[in-house]
This record gives C-alpha cells, sequence and structure tokens, in this order.
C-alpha cells in the first residue's frame, strides 16, 4: 500500500522504546506523528564508510579504524574514585599504523568492557596535546573473532537534534520502524519531471536520505526532496499570484493631481519610480485586489511613490489608509502628506493611541462618514472602532515590523483592498523567488540624483579620538550628527556605553554645541519637539538609542556614530547608516566596536565597510542570520522546508519555479492528464497552504 510522506498520522509513542520521557523530548522537537519523525532533518552525517587511520591525521579530525588495546593506566586524583582510566590503543587498520591515548572521563566503568589485548572499532575526535594524540569524544565497538564488523562500521550516520532524554540511537531506531512500516511512499512527482531533472523516486529518496551507503546517494536523495519541496512552494505561491492577474485590465494614465503634484517637485522621478507608479497603477486598474511589495534602499523616494499612488486610487472613488510601525514615524507621513497633498486639496487626518477623547471620537465620525480622504497613523489603525465609509487601498510601511494577524485586521475594514507593502530591507532573490512569490514586486534601486555614497569607517577604541576630533570638524562646518548606543542607561555592564552616560560625556567632548538627548522612554510629545528642533537646526546632535532607525529625514546630518556596532543586526546598521547621506553633502558613518567580536560580528561589520548596496546587504544577512530571522517567519509555519536552503538552493529555486511556471502558463494547467500525481498529493498531501503567506 502507498502512502504519502506528510500523511503518516500514527503517533510516535506507538513505537518501540517511546515513552513519556522520549515522548516529551520528541514534543520539543516538535514530532508528534510518523510523518513528523521522518521529516526531521539531521544536521550533519558521520562518514564512517572508509577507514581514516590513526596515522598522520590532522588535529580536530574524526578517525574511523580498527584499533587494538595496549594498555590501561591511570591519572589525576588522589583517591582511586577520583582517578581518571587511560586506555592506550595501536592502528591497526593497515591503512597507518598510530597510536592514541583514549581519556575516559567520567566513563572509568570501560575498563571492564574495552579489554587489553582486545580488536575494536574506533570512531573518535582525536586531539595533540604536548605531541600525544588523545579523544575524550570517542566510540568503541568490539570486532567479532570471525573479523565481522559492528554496524556501525562503514555506514553514514545521521546526526539528529536532540531533546531531553532522546539519543542517536533511539531516534535511529524509531526512524528505521517506520521507513520499514511503509511498503511504498506514493510518487509526488511526475516522470516528466524527474526525467528531466534527473531526479529520483520519492520513495527511494527518504529512504535513502535517512540511510544513505555513499555521499553521492545522500547528494542525490536530498537533491530530490528539496526540488520536489521548492517545486510544492512555488506552485502555491505561483497559483495564488497568477489568479491576482488573470483580470488584469489596461493601466489608467496618471490624473490631474497626480501630473499636479509631479509637476511641483523641485526635481525629476528617477527612472524606477517611474516604472513603479506604471506598474502599481496596472494593478489598481484591475478587478483583482493589489498584492503589492515596494522595495527599496533607504532614501530611494518609496513614500513619495506611495503619496502619488494613493492620489491614483482616490481619483477612483473610496479613501486610503496608510500604517506606519511607530508614533514618531507615522507622524512624520503625516507632516509630509500635509506638504505635498494638502495644497491639492486632499482631506488628511492622523490617528494615533495618543490621539484621545473628543478628538478621537470626531475623526473616528469623520472617518466613517467619508470626510477624510486619507487616514495615517501606527497599529490604531487596525483597532475595532476605527470604520471607514470606503477603505479602497492600504499603504503598510515597513511592514515587516507588523504581523500577518495585524496586517489581515486592516484589510477586512475593506471592501475590496488594494494592498501596498513597503519595505526599506530589500528583499534577497531567494526570498523574491519563495516566501514572497505570490507578491508583485517593485524595486528602487536608483538614488536620487546628487547623492554621494556613505563614506564608512571601522573605529576600534584605539582611533576613537581622531573619530571625534573628525565629528567635530562637521560641527565647524555647520553639519550635524547622530551618536547611537545600544541601551539607555548603565544596567551593570561597565564596558557596554549607554545614552544617559555619554550625553552628559559628548557634552564635555564639544563645549558650547548644542545637542539632545533622545530614546524610547521620552513620551512622543517630547520625542516630536526634539526632532521638531534638530531638524530646524537648533541642535548639532542626537544623542540616541535605536529610535532614529527609521523615518528621520534630516539632509543636513552628515555623521552617523554607532557605539558596540556588532551588538546590531546589520539591517538595523543599515538602516541608521541610511539617516546620512540624504542630500548633496558627503556623509560618514562611524562603526565602533569593542575588542572581542563574534565571527558573525566581524561578518556583519565587513559587509558595511564594503558596501553601501542595501540589495548585497540583504543578501549577506539572509547568509549570515538565515531564512527564519530574515523574514520573521522562524515560527510560522509558512516557511518549515524541510530539505531545502534558501541560501545553498538558488539554482534548485528557479527550476522549480519553471516547471511550475510551465504547468500554470499551459492550456490545460493542472488538469492535464500527465499532472494526475500533482493533483493527487494536492488533494491528499498537500506541502502548503496555497492562501496563508507571511508575506
Amino acid at each position: 500500500m502507498e502512502r504519502y510522506l506528510r500523511a503518516l498520522d500514527e503517533p510516535v509513542t506507538s513505537l518501540r522504546g517511546v515513552g513519556p520521557a522520549a515522548k516529551a523530548g520528541y514534543s520539543e522537537l516538535g514530532i508528534e506523528t510518523y510523518s513528523d519523525l521522518i521529516l526531521l532533518t539531521p544536521r550533519s552525517w558521520e562518514d564512517r564508510s572508509t577507514i581514516k587511520a590513526l596515522g598522520g591525521i590532522e588535529d580536530g579530525a574524526m578517525a574511523n579504524t580498527i584499533v587494538e588495546v595496549l594498555s590501561h593506566s591511570w591519572f589525576g586524583g588522589r583517591s582511586f574514585k577520583k582517578r581518571t582510566l587511560k586506555i592506550i590503543v595501536r592502528d591497526i587498520s593497515g591503512e597507518g599504523d598510530g597510536r592514541l591515548s583514549l581519556l575516559c572521563f567520567g566513563r572509568n566503568f570501560l575498563e571492564k568492557t574495552i579489554r587489553v589485548g582486545n580488536v575494536y572499532y574506533l570512531w573518535a575526535q582525536v586531539h595533540y596535546n604536548r605531541g600525544e594524540l588523545q579523544s575524550s569524544q570517542f566510540e568503541a565497538y568490539p570486532v567479532g573473532d570471525d573479523l565481522s564488523m559492528p554496524p556501525q562500521f562503514g555506514q553514514i550516520l545521521p546526526i539528529y537534534p536532540l531533546r531531553g532524554s532522546l539519543t542517536q540511537r533511539l531516534i535511529r531506531q524509531n526512524v528505521k520502524d517506520v521507513l520499514a512500516s511503509v511498503e511504498r511512499f506514493a510518487e509526488e512527482l511526475p516522470p516528466h519531471i524527474r526525467e528531466r531533472h534527473q531526479l529520483i523516486s520519492t520513495d527511494v529518496a527518504i529512504r535513502t536520505y535517512h540511510g544513505p551507503t555513499d555521499l553521492p546517494t545522500l547528494h542525490e536523495s536530498r537533491r530530490t526532496l528539496a526540488f520536489t519541496e521548492l517545486f510544492y512552494l512555488q506552485l502555491a505561491t505561483r497559483r495564488a499570484k497568477a489568479q491576482s492577474q488573470h483580470s488584469a485590465l489596461p493601466a489608467r494614465g496618471p490624473t490631474s493631481q497626480e501630473l499636479a503634484l509631479i509637476e511641483s517637485l523641485p526635481f525629476t522621478l528617477t527612472a524606477d519610480q517611474l516604472t513603479a507608479l506604471k506598474e502599481i497603477r496596472k494593478d489598481l486598474a484591475s478587478d483583482t485586489p493589489m498584492n503589492r511589495l515596494l522595495q527599496g534602499d533607504v532614501g530611494s523616494g518609496k513614500t513619495l511613490v506611495a503619496w502619488i499612488t494613493a492620489l491614483h486610487a482616490l481619483g477612483r472613488g473610496g479613501q486610503v489608509a496608510f500604517m506606519a510601525p511607530t508614533e514618531l514615524l507615522a507622524r512624520q507621513h503625516a507632516e509630509s502628506a500635509a506638504t505635498l497633498l494638502g495644497p491639492l486639496g486632499v482631506r488628511l487626518a492622523f490617528l494615533t493611541g495618543s490621539v484621545k477623547n473628543k478628538e478621537r471620537r470626531l475623526l473616528l465620525e469623520a472617518v466613517g462618514s467619508g470626510e477624510v480622504d486619507i487616514l495615517i497613523g501606527t497599529h490604531a489603525l487596525f483597532s475595532a472602532e476605527v470604520r471607514f465609509r470606503d477603505l479602497r487601498y492600504v499603504i503598510i510601511d515597513e511592514q515587516h515590523r507588523f504581523g500577518v494577524e495585524q496586517r489581515l485586521a486592516l484589510l477586512e475594514k475593506a471592501t475590496v483592498p488594494d494592498l501596498l507593502l513597503m519595505t526599506a530591507t530589500p528583499i534577497p532573490r531567494t526570498l523574491s523567488l519563495t516566501v514572497f512569490g505570490n507578491l508583485n514586486i517593485s524595486t528602487l534601486k536608483t538614488m536620487p540624483a546628487g547623492r554621494k555614497p556613505v563614506v564608512t569607517h571601522l573605529v576600534s577604541e584605539a582611533s576613537r579620538k581622531r573619530m571625534y576630533q573628525a565629528v567635530g570638524v562637521e560641527f565647524e562646518r555647520g553639519h550635524q550628527a547622530y551618536f547611537v548606543y545600544p541601551r539607555i542607561d548603565d544596567s551593570g555592564e561597565d564596558d557596554v556605553r549607554d545614552v544617559t552616560n555619554m550625553y552628559e560625556y559628548l557634552k564635555g567632548e564639544y563645549p558650547n554645541v548644542p545637542s539632545a538627548l533622545i530614546h524610547s522612554r521620552l513620551d512622543e510629545e517630547e520625542k516630536i519637539a526634539i526632532l521638531r528642533s534638530y531638524q530646524q537646526g537648533e541642535l548639532s546632535y542626537l544623542v540616541s538609542t535605536s529610535v532614529v532607525e527609521v523615518g528621520i529625514d534630516i539632509p543636513n546630518a552628515t555623521c552617523m556614530i554607532i557605539e558596540h556596532a556588532e551588538r546590531f543586526g546589520l539591517s538595523a546598521l543599515h538602516q541608521l547608516r541610511g539617516r546620512v547621506g540624504r542630500s548633496h553633502l558627503q556623509s560618514y558613518c562611524f562603526l565602533v566596536f569593542s575588542s572581542q567580536l563574534t565571527d558573525e560580528a566581524k561578518s556583519r561589520l565587513k559587509v558595511l565597510k564594503e558596501s553601501n548596496d542595501g540589495f548585497y546587504i540583504a543578501e549577506q544577512d539572509l547568509l549570515i542570520r538565515g531564512p527564519g530571522e530574515f523574514t520573521g517567519t522562524k515560527q510560522s509555519g509558512y516557511l518549515r522546508l524541510t530539505f531545502a536552503s534558501l541560501t545553498e538552493d538558488l539554482n534548485l529555486i528557479q527550476l522549480a519555479r519553471d516547471e511550475a511556471d510551465l504547468i500554470l502558463e499551459s492550456k490545460e494547467g493542472l488538469l492535464g492528464a500527465s499532472h494526475q500525481i500533482i493533483r493527487d498529493v494536492l488533494a491528499n498531501s498537500p506541502y502548503f497552504d496555497p492562501v496563508r503567506s507571511d508575506a
């Protein structure tokens, strides 16, 4: 009887050796059924298929060989109970002579099981210590009198993640029992697709994946399983996207209000902005709701594109909602809208949690009666009390800061809402092909004319004085700066600088230079007053936490100093750097780091030093952090890729996408006779929910 990989619903508690303790361990891994277990991905494999003798072995390498026990001895501790057993063995594999000392910390009982004169199969991680080859992490299994080898030898063993009382031996046995219980796994790809991409059957792939005989077959099985997974992900996202495009109508040209706004600008729109406007107008002309992501580097002009498209939406009737993640950013957008759209007669309103009592009631009544064209605000927009008369267009800035449920709550206030998501964190190509595959994406890469790349310096403690002097020169030129620290005040870590203490220190470093302290504990009105003074040039520098990461636009600011830069993520560092370099003035970013850096922190700082390209930085961020962290979908369930890697399988992603498109663009689509296997999988054991996406 054939069964699908994802349709084995028997509980793991029915397997041998799975009692309450093992059940608890499996639960921590999210494993409840047979399917969950065989979809558990090994974190690595141990290649025990060939002899790796002790002679000439490198420090830290794994030995895989046959040894004879020469002697037992003891070391350490004055009493017998505190001594540690030391077993000397020599290599008799014939592949290279050598001796090894097995240090049996906490395992003195091995004196009775690893006996002098006997022969054993040995798997051990070895190290050189004072000229002696040693191992404290090893496995030894007796070789039979007939020289028969134990089952652990000559295999490639999967190493599974462990929780609680789970052991590798138990998981391997449980996986083996599950695979043995299924006569044959149902095929999940049609023959013509498997042949075109040289893939093996699903049944062979899953069995080989958990018990490969050699590395080439392991690679072959993972490639098949990864391609299958990516194919069904692409099919789900491409179907959703295709459905939204079937009813597209010819795009309307710009309205008179759009043209009036564009002609009033003191600069010309970039080519990318013009392209994005055309793409969005085409989506808005469709009778299917728009679902588009507008991505662009910091300072590329996304918000202006959003306002112009809002005018286009208003020309078609209805209302617009613009949502930002913080009150500070929402207020700045409101001020921008008042400057750009107010003169055109657009009726604007601003709503956040701080709008209270009568003012709030009157504002909500105006929104409900249709007297407000564009409502700008924070998460307050999706509260139950906000009712629109006719919401048609929803714009969400910094979309990754809102959860899926929050976005849906706002969309539910509209009958047929068009949705524009904006992000200054560019989407790496692998994610745009997968996680965001059901979105249409517009990209702004071209920066406004006249802007110079920000010069980035890495600053050690020894160079701090020179950095302060360089910033002082910028103050003398009449320019402004930001000093950013990772925390507000001293929390007991003496080596970490904070805004409160450094604000006082910097006043001594720059006497008579006006400044202010700003952080999240200040109330909104105080923060707004400080930023307004800064914007008007009354302050030369701000001492801040990362509250200035998004949305602060001060063209005269030319210096961004980020202390303890190693404590910030790559995306946050790039966003902070984007607060300067917003005019024709040459700007600088100083990344101040501590003496002790992790390899990951070094990688982040190196990327920032080498590039100002947000798209390159996003790709590197994906490589460093991984897809779950990058997209915020680590716990979502939608992007739970088992076999595929978004950082390593770009070629497979593209091949899977091409196959999905071939099917969906064909005359018969999924109803074609050769696609019966695909229809069966979608009906009986779907990989992904085609409706839900965290994008």
